[in-house]
């Protein structure tokens, strides 16, 4: 592990000095080399996937596991369209002049070696891996050990695509043992060669990352996702997106966990929500008033406001209006996405301002909580932390900066 991050931090050296052209380059073959190599890649999710089914691992898992023909093209578009996206290595954000003459910028620059130590998704092999490398950095990748062919498969192509472009195979390395040993080693900072671990799987992963690491994190807490229905919401729209934001996918971050009602309009709003989601084949644990709408509703305990249920299981709740939702948010979420649906233009930029989430949505499903859809490429994970990397991590975010200093001789006085 320790001569892994010596040779990652020699790669993050040419990485930083690596032409846009070249990068980009690197990625489109990295795009082509999954394409083509598409057949092992599915075989060797078969197998993980067949030995997931025989650990008796939730179906839930299994799906976020799980590879098709349609997701790999689609983790193939998405390191294309990282290739794609403009380079964020020497842009300059700010440049100003002082009264002595001196000229002052301040330009974006990669951070150097990334860890990434992230659970069951082989997606993220590619996408962690093209962003890390989009922003001039070398990542150590540690995938879970469910995913380890999948990975291992994933990698191989990526590889392929950027030494062809000449960029050193050590910019993108992946951990190749299960054993959890290397996670300590990681943590530990590889002898000072990492500078930020990024840690993408379930609670237990996140608060043994924040608690052991000796680098910088950037958190990905789970994600207790609400939506809240405000009186003035339009019924068919809200029924849309409800439908979406719990069930499109139950297995990802974004998807509605909880479902929080204004009881000022119970009457009009409540019952259809509720309705809906059950004959959608959803779970429902609610409230007295949820309990009343249909026999089919099992009481919420106060757990249930605080589980991030990755399934097709909602918990649902009449609030007192707007304040009373802000409260509930506050008190049981996970800071990572939250939405309003309502027609009240005030009601949407108090909860827009108010609502202290990484990703705050109006009258729109909670699944656009990803990188891909806010024109990222892919992500990293999102950030429900408060540094500088909050919501979803691309490319712009997986870098810092420096200021540059131009003189004409000036000294201080």
């Amino acid at each position: 592990m320790r001569a892994m991050g010596r040779r990652a931090r020699a790669a993050a050296r040419a990485l930083a000095l690596a032409s846009a052209e070249t990068k980009t380059a690197a990625l489109n073959g990295a795009a082509a080399a999954i394409r083509a190599r598409a057949g092992e890649i599915l075989s060797a999710n078969a197998e993980d996937v067949a030995a997931a089914r025989a650990a008796g691992i939730a179906e839930s898992m299994i799906d976020r596991l799980t590879l098709t023909p349609a997701r790999l093209e689609g983790v193939a578009s998405a390191v294309a369209e990282i290739a794609a996206l403009p380079d964020p290595v020497g842009a300059v954000t700010e440049s100003w002049e002082r009264p002595n003459g001196l000229r002052l910028e301040r330009v974006r620059t990669p951070l150097g070696v990334i860890g990434v130590i992230y659970e069951s998704r082989p997606n993220v092999t590619a996408d962690a891996g093209s962003l890390c490398l989009k922003a001039g950095n070398a990542v150590i990748l540690r995938g879970g050990s469910d995913s380890f062919h999948s990975s291992r498969a994933i990698h191989a192509a990526m590889v392929e695509g950027i030494t062809a472009a000449g960029l050193p195979a050590d910019a993108i390395q992946l951990v190749p043992t299960r054993d959890r040993a290397a996670v300590g080693a990681m943590l530990a900072g590889l002898d000072g060669t990492l500078d930020v671990i990024v840690p993408r799987g379930g609670k237990s992963l996140v608060a043994r990352v924040q608690a052991e690491a000796r680098v910088p994190v950037f958190a990905h807490l789970e994600g207790i996702v609400h939506v809240y229905v405000d009186q003035a919401a339009d019924l068919a729209k809200a029924l849309t997106i409800v439908k979406n934001a719990k069930l499109r996918r139950t297995s990802v971050c974004g998807a509605a966990e909880t479902l929080l009602v204004d009881s000022r309009a119970a009457d009009t709003l409540l019952s259809p929500l509720v309705t809906m989601l059950l004959d959608a084949g959803c779970a429902v644990r609610g409230d007295e008033a949820a309990l009343a709408v249909d026999p089919r509703v099992t009481p919420a305990s106060e757990e249930d406001w605080r589980t991030e249920y990755l399934d097709a299981v909602i918990a649902v709740k009449l609030v007192d209006g707007l304040d009373a939702a802000i409260d509930h948010i506050e008190t049981h979420g996970s800071h990572h996405t939250d939405a309003i649906l309502t027609e009240d233009a005030a009601a949407a930029e108090r909860f827009l301002a108010e609502v202290d989430s990484a990703i705050v949505v109006h009258n729109a499903s909670t699944q656009f909580a990803d990188g891909g859809e806010f024109g990222f490429g892919g992500e990293i994970g999102i950030a429900t932390g408060r540094m500088h990397a909050r919501g979803p991590v691309g490319a712009e975010q997986l870098t810092s900066f420096k200021y540059r200093v131009r003189g004409t001789g000036q000294i201080r006085p």
